[in-house]
């Protein structure tokens, strides 16, 4: 999975975790994105979510 999720309450850390395509957010990992942001809204114990990725790479892409 590309997507890990690291809880501290009440930090929620959401991780982009797949360096073979330099965490690049395809279909599949834009779905357990959503998922884990979802997840973190359900959680009552959780205050803040942080986007996080793991090495060094980030695509963005502006529109």
């Amino acid at each position: 999975m590309p997507v890990n999720i690291e809880i501290k309450y009440p930090v929620y850390t959401v991780i982009i975790d797949n360096p073979k395509v330099k965490n690049a957010v395809d279909g599949p990992t834009a779905k357990e994105l959503a998922a884990s942001f979802r997840d973190f809204e359900q959680d009552e114990n959780a205050e803040v979510a942080v986007l996080w990725w793991f090495m060094e790479h980030f695509v963005q892409e502006l529109i």
